[in-house]
């Protein structure tokens, strides 16, 4: 009996279910969120600068870390940022793995979001300890990227699918946050009317600036597809770019920028109030 006991606590899906209802699980997945809003917050601060004629220039995720890393006590301040982002990456590929956490659970569509959220993240950590080794970061540049799976066989194919499912996780984030589906996410029972709305303004505020950046990625990643032209594809930073080189660029930038920054702070009420 106590052998078969031993047997069933040792399965792999109970194992993992043991993991993720510790404390060790919530705590890194918590600071993810911080995390998260770190880098966010770093883009949007430097583009409202350009926006408001302050100097500066427009970075992408990569960018982010490079500037963590070269502020005072930085090596230190990118290795917490780079175990929030493993935690952050871990939480969402046990969702993606389990469907569920310990405070709650995803649809099928969710758990396909969350592998490819937990990819990304993990490849940002990754970027983040090649930063701390003094190694050549690899993840940064868009063009080379596109211009390498052109060059594939069925290339143009891949990279305008990637465009599309861009432009599908733009669509996604503008209905999170025009319904606010993201507060059935957050633990709303335990805020006050006041926190709630905030939250709720900060999360739509957020996402439908991440909407238009996500979108903007998408549609020139199909325009290079297209035309065959990997200058075309841009990443975070040649989104924001694009939006800057129109006609009230300046302005428009200056929103789009106030935007990440409310989603910056968007994630740090989810280090807290998020259902892990």
């Amino acid at each position: 009996m106590a052998t078969s006991q031993t047997a069933r606590a040792l399965r792999p899906g109970n194992v993992g279910n043991g993991f993720v209802n510790s404390a060790a699980f919530e705590w890194l997945s918590r600071a993810g969120f911080v995390a998260r809003a770190l880098i966010y917050a770093i883009i949007g601060l430097l583009a409202l600068k350009v926006a408001t004629g302050q100097g500066g220039r427009l970075t992408n995720q990569q960018g982010a870390l490079h500037t963590v890393a070269n502020q005072p006590f930085g090596k230190l301040l990118l290795t917490l940022v780079a175990i929030g982002l493993a935690g952050y990456a871990l939480w969402r590929l046990v969702r993606a793995a389990l469907g569920h956490g310990p405070e709650g659970s995803d649809s099928g569509f969710d758990r396909i979001a969350a592998l490819g959220s937990g990819l990304a993240y993990g490849a940002m950590c990754v970027i983040a300890i090649e930063i701390l080794l003094g190694a050549n970061s690899s993840g940064g540049n868009t063009k080379k990227t596109t211009a390498g799976v052109l060059g594939w066989p069925g290339g143009t194919w891949i990279v305008g699918i990637a465009g599309v499912a861009m432009i599908g996780i733009a669509l996604y984030q503008g209905y999170r946050g025009v319904t606010k589906k993201f507060l059935d996410d957050a633990k709303t029972g335990e805020m006050n009317p006041r926190v709630k709305t905030l939250i709720g303004w900060l999360g739509t505020t957020g996402l439908l600036a991440r909407m238009i950046v996500f979108g903007l990625i998408g549609i020139f990643l199909i325009r290079s597809s297209i035309e065959y032209a990997p200058r075309k594809a841009v990443g975070l930073d040649g989104a924001l770019a694009k939006i800057v080189d129109r006609p009230y660029g300046p302005l428009a930038l200056g929103v789009v920028a106030a935007g990440l920054i409310a989603f910056a702070l968007y994630s740090l009420t989810d280090a807290r109030y998020r259902k892990i």
